[in-house]
């Protein structure tokens, strides 16, 4: 059996449906001949590691107890007597996370799982073992800091920072790969943004589409973390970067679909829900209604193109992919000399924890072959 030991930082959403997934597919990784063993797992304050990380990790039995604690919101401490492991706590956490990967990382290959919002990854990513990525920020940093994190591109993964499950990042990396250089990316990216440009197609109003967004789950609590297009433009970033641009985030045109006088620092979240959201109903339905008059329809995308990178509204053909679009789904198109007439379309699910996990599952398999 390989044996694949991971560290998980992050025990929200993605990082639960990941221990949930682990635990479920043991049986099919046994006849794959892998075992992933856990040895430590952290949350934002604490982390728990195995009493003996070379040759065991953490039970089936604890991880669901893990997952079960995790959701009903208490923190990993109130489970130290529950296995064989050890508790570290603030910068004591960090510390063994960087010791444990130092210590596996050359000889076995460890993978760090960053399934969390935090920026610790790049403390680890120079000690020789694997990382895998659902967590954006370590990607989207000062480009001399990603290039750093990429320096050992076949020790890293994040298939699941752009498109949740959907191979978007091993697409490009693999026509990149093949010599077919890429000259154009164009995507809807936002499972959220997607779903609110197709309704507004069927024309419901703006205001009655996020509001009914934010109580199916599909939102930020805030919605305006969706709405500004920043998480979008995060992930054109990544892309862009993939393709050899040196840019920032600060180099991206984003369009906001709300204006800055409606912005966090401005307006609370109620308020904004109440009393500023309905005031953006009629430019909207305007901006609809003028890409109909042409035969075309509206969707928020991100186009990759020229050494530039932009985040907005666009007014698209009906019958093209991203013009086809319904509901959450992601759609990705790659030209490159190769599909210049024709596009590389990959489309689906773009968003939800299970499918997010699934993806970083899958990276992790991934990366068997390198393990010793």
């Amino acid at each position: 059996m390989k044996s694949i030991p991971i560290i998980l930082l992050g025990c929200g959403g993605v990082g639960r449906q990941l221990l949930h997934h682990i635990i479920s597919c043991r049986s099919l990784h046994s006849k794959q001949g892998i075992i992933i063993r856990l040895v430590g797992v952290s949350d934002s304050s604490s982390l728990l590691v195995s009493d003996d990380i070379m040759l065991s990790g953490m039970r089936n039995e604890f991880l669901a107890e893990i997952c079960h604690v995790k959701s009903a919101g208490s923190p990993l401490k109130s489970l130290l007597n529950h296995g064989h492991c050890q508790l570290y706590t603030g910068q004591g956490a960090l510390e063994n996370i960087v010791s444990i990967a130092s210590s596996l990382g050359r000889s076995t290959g460890l993978a760090v799982v960053d399934c969390s919002a935090s920026a610790e990854t790049e403390q680890v990513s120079s000690l020789g073992c694997c990382v895998v990525l659902a967590n954006k920020k370590p990607l989207t940093c000062a480009i001399e800091d990603f290039e750093k994190l990429v320096s050992h591109f076949r020790r890293i993964r994040f298939e699941s920072t752009v498109g949740a499950g959907l191979p978007v990042i091993a697409s490009v990396t693999r026509v990149i790969s093949s010599g077919d250089p890429i000259s154009r990316i164009v995507g809807s990216l936002s499972g959220t943004l997607g779903y609110v440009m197709s309704e507004l197609e069927e024309g419901k109003a703006f205001s009655e589409i996020v509001r009914a967004a934010k109580s199916l789950g599909y939102t930020e609590p805030d919605p305006r973390d969706d709405l500004s297009g920043m998480d979008v433009a995060r992930k054109g970033l990544i892309l862009s970067r993939l393709l050899g641009w040196r840019i920032n985030l600060s180099d991206i045109k984003i369009e906001s679909l709300y204006p800055s006088e409606f912005g966090p620092d401005s307006m609370s979240t109620e308020d904004f829900l109440s009393k500023g959201l309905w005031q953006l109903d009629e430019k909207l339905k305007e901006r609809v209604a003028t890409a109909s008059s042409k035969g075309n329809v509206l969707r928020y995308v991100c186009v990759i193109e020229d050494s530039r990178c932009n985040v907005g509204l666009q007014e698209l053909p009906k019958d093209s992919a991203l013009g086809r679009l319904r509901g959450s789904d992601n759609v990705v198109e790659i030209y490159s000399r190769c599909y210049k007439n024709s596009p590389l379309v990959i489309q689906g699910a773009g968003a939800g924890n299970d499918t997010t996990a699934a993806g970083v599952l899958a990276d992790i398999i991934d990366l068997q072959d390198i393990f010793a």
